[in-house]
């Protein structure tokens, strides 16, 4: 599609991505109408506002969608199998996602990662890494800071992306200078007809357009991957997660002469290390040097609700993993444990087979916790192979069951395994509920309760005698 072509753009969804879309397409100069079937956010509302931009919530307007859009930039959250979707495309309008529509617009260098598991944690050491070696770099996507406002507003020279499934499909010439695939596991399988070899296509459509001198790195033991793995690609480099769970104390990074010690590092697992070495192969390849790398790899943060050490009550190690929301995810925190674990799972099951979990609860977990509505699937599932199984419905009957059953020196570990929606906004809320309960335990462990009584004792005058003893 020409720019030349395009008169009006219509959004669909307003919240972080869709604001950001509409704010890019108004400074462009294009005529722009935000659509929204939900609440639209009041700091959203005051976005669209500033920059005089229209909207309209709790409904769409179909007719006026469907008459006056030259491109539609879709929520990614919106399945392409929805009515309205559909009339467009039946209309041949183009239906986009927001970093599609931000990279016609920007020549800035974009590393893209994705992944069903651990492109967040990649995603924010990347961006570490370049900012280290300070580089005006930016980070976006599926993360939650919008790509197409920061090239409207804070134009960077790079930019990081964590990119989606959901967003791949909505992309047409999306095309980054290095693309990173982690893994491909069964996940979101209900947006993809229920086909896993849906799901592996999209994850691909992350190097649809690469061209030779585009680099691309890639999991070489994921099944998934080597499986739908083009044969004529050039300029691929593969990474063993196997080969970095050697015994060897140094992190080695295939394909360079990286190596930096293992217990310098604030990641830690064999995930982690998987996830270390992409980040670190692609900054090499860019140019960054080893001690800037180093620094940064000493010095990065991970995220909030992923294998997040919150406190220690009792000699018992809380551990917030809230943004496990599926199997491997999950699998990966349990092979990271070295102590004895209470396992609190639960939620909205997507279709999930736990039978890869068996092996690790066996070895390692000392009772299975369930937080959610329904529990009948994990019940099932973990019956035959573990004896200590408790429901409960609450993060606060999760943790003190959990506490019951914690021994000094364990783990008590919330990794999920599945989405929070039965009792939760979604995994930060489930996380941030699980931390303030264990803030305001180890409050009370530490410094004890406060209570302030008034008393008001009114007494007869029989009552009241002097003591002159």
């Amino acid at each position: 599609m020409k720019l030349a072509d395009i008169h009006t753009v219509v959004v669909l969804g307003a919240g972080e991505s869709g604001t950001g879309a509409a704010i890019l397409a108004k400074q462009q100069g294009y005529e722009v109408f935000v659509s929204d079937l939900s609440t639209i956010k009041n700091e959203y509302i005051a976005l669209l506002e500033q920059h005089q931009i229209a909207y309209e919530q709790e409904k769409h307007s179909v007719a006026k969608i469907l008459n006056t859009a030259s491109v539609v930039i879709k929520s990614p959250g919106i399945p392409y199998t929805v009515d309205l979707i559909q009339q467009l495309i039946a209309k041949n309008v183009p239906v986009i996602d927001e970093i599609e529509w931000a990279s016609w617009f920007t020549q800035s260098k974009i590393v893209a990662i994705t992944g069903s598991n651990g492109k967040t944690t990649t995603t924010r050491l990347m961006h570490h890494i370049l900012e280290t070696a300070d580089w005006n770099v930016g980070v976006g996507g599926n993360i939650g800071y919008s790509f197409a406002k920061q090239v409207a507003l804070t134009p960077k020279d790079a930019y990081v992306l964590e990119v989606s499934s959901f967003q791949l499909d909505g992309i047409q010439d999306f095309n980054p200078a290095v693309s990173i695939l982690l893994n491909i596991t069964p996940d979101h399988l209900d947006r993809y007809a229920y086909q896993l070899d849906n799901y592996i296509a999209s994850k691909f459509r992350i190097i649809k357009n690469k061209k030779s001198s585009d680099l691309f790195i890639y999991n070489e033991d994921d099944e998934n991957i080597k499986k739908a793995l083009p044969s004529s690609l050039e300029n691929n480099y593969a990474i063993s997660m196997d080969a970095l769970n050697s015994n060897s104390d140094l992190l080695q990074v295939a394909h360079t002469d990286f190596s930096i010690a293992k217990t310098d590092l604030t990641l830690q697992g064999r995930h982690n290390w998987f996830n270390t070495a992409c980040a670190v192969l692609a900054a090499k390849k860019l140019g960054v040097s080893d001690e800037a790398i180093a620094k940064a790899l000493k010095t990065f943060e991970n995220e909030a609700h992923r294998l997040e050490s919150v406190v220690s009550l009792n000699g018992v190690e809380y551990i917030n993993d809230s943004k496990a929301t599926n199997v491997d995810a999950v699998y990966y925190a349990l092979e990271a444990m070295t102590k004895p674990v209470v396992w609190i799972v639960g939620g909205v099951d997507k279709g999930n087979d736990y039978s890869v979990l068996f092996p690790l609860v066996k070895e390692k977990v000392r009772a299975i916790v369930c937080l959610g509505k329904d529990n009948s699937k994990i019940k099932e599932a973990f019956g035959p192979v573990h004896e200590i199984i408790v429901e409960t419905v609450s993060v606060n009957e999760a943790v003190k069951v959990s506490s019951l059953y914690a021994e000094q020196g364990d783990v008590v570990l919330l990794s999920p395994a599945c989405a929070s929606f039965a009792l939760f906004e979604n995994y930060k809320a489930r996380g941030n509920e699980f931390k303030a309960l264990l803030m305001h335990q180890h409050k009370i462990l530490t410094k004890g309760v406060s209570v302030s009584l008034n008393v008001n004792i009114q007494m007869n005058p029989s009552d009241q005698r002097t003591d002159n003893s």
